[in-house]
């Protein structure tokens, strides 16, 4: 993925109607943006005081390109294990400026999983355990990487929030201690009530037509028989015992309320969980510095509560 080329931003489809086909065109095209200087205006350019680079890691049966940040420092560091948003489009470089600042100012090695998007033949299912797996990967090799085992997290947006989440889960299910989670605008529903939630209705055409490109997502992330609850935090049955918790809300977002409602069910079931609400913000905004004003408000929180987190 080369970021020496500084394309243009292709048009955004209709995605009540593209095609697989289609899809695949668009994807490579906003991905080469995204992972370009000419992104830089948008998604904010990266701090000069961590090193970034490609990776790759062997996991079961697959290899998996991971982006590295880590800060100039020989000590044994913080792991935050990250997810980028955007399910079936995104890459990990989309997320260089809050990475490689919370690299360097933490201090933390950021390991971004580029994991598998959204196609008919390869469900969320797949990009959850992208996130799991490399968890794993990296606890198990953490002499090799740098990092203290015992000083973990997890943070994702969007999608990367929902994949972050259901990781905590299986983190906790398998004995894996984390130190917190950080969850923004997570979608944490892709079941049948996906669309049962006030804010749904209030953002599904306002500020942006969001609602064509959440259904997409839904029918990507779930084939026909599959179970949906598995891959839907607000469905699993047990949320107690797991990692604390801070969910970053902005309030003009088509899943609020899935953020909200995981949230309480954090609270209800004894997690210590921050609900943090941004008015105005919309999707996204984290990874938009360069055109949603309260970005870099929500950094300063999440490096605020990571810090206090990985510093036990």
């Amino acid at each position: 993925m080369s970021e020496s080329i500084a394309p243009a931003r292709p048009p955004e489809p209709d995605f009540s109607v593209i095609t697989p086909e289609e899809l695949l065109v668009y994807r490579e095209a906003e991905n080469r943006f995204r992972a370009s200087s000419a992104a830089y205006p948008l998604i904010g350019e990266p701090s000069p005081d961590a090193e970034i680079e490609w990776r790759e890691i062997a996991l079961p049966g697959r290899a998996l390109p991971v982006r590295v940040y880590r800060p100039r420092s020989e000590a044994a560091l913080p792991l935050v294990v990250h997810v980028h948003g955007g399910g079936f489009v995104g890459t990990a470089a989309q997320c260089d400026w809050t990475n490689s600042h919370a690299a360097a100012r933490l201090p933390a090695v950021v390991v971004s999983v580029e994991h598998r998007l959204l196609v008919p033949d390869s469900p969320l299912a797949n990009a959850a355990d992208d996130g799991w797996d490399t968890l794993q990967h990296l606890v198990r090799h953490a002499a090799q990487w740098g990092v203290d085992p015992t000083r973990v997290a997890v943070f994702g947006e969007s999608c990367g929030a929902l994949i972050s989440a259901l990781t905590a889960v299986r983190a906790k299910e398998n004995g894996l201690e984390l130190k917190a989670q950080v969850l923004v605008n997570p979608v944490a529903d892709v079941t049948e009530t996906m669309f049962d939630y006030p804010s749904i209705a209030e953002h599904a055409y306002r500020p942006s037509g969001a609602l064509p490109l959440l259904k997409l997502f839904q029918r990507l992330a779930v084939p026909p028989g599959a179970d949906a609850k598995v891959v839907s935090p607000l469905h699993t049955t047990d949320l107690s015992g797991l990692a604390p918790a801070l969910v970053v809300v902005p309030t003009q977002d088509v899943v609020a309320d899935h953020g909200r409602r995981y949230a309480e069910r954090l609270r209800e079931a004894g997690t210590s969980v921050q609900l943090s609400e941004y008015p105005g913000a919309k999707h996204a905004f984290l990874t938009l510095p360069g055109v949603e004003p309260q970005a870099e408000a929500a950094q300063a929180e999440i490096l605020a509560f990571l810090g206090e987190a990985l510093a036990k």
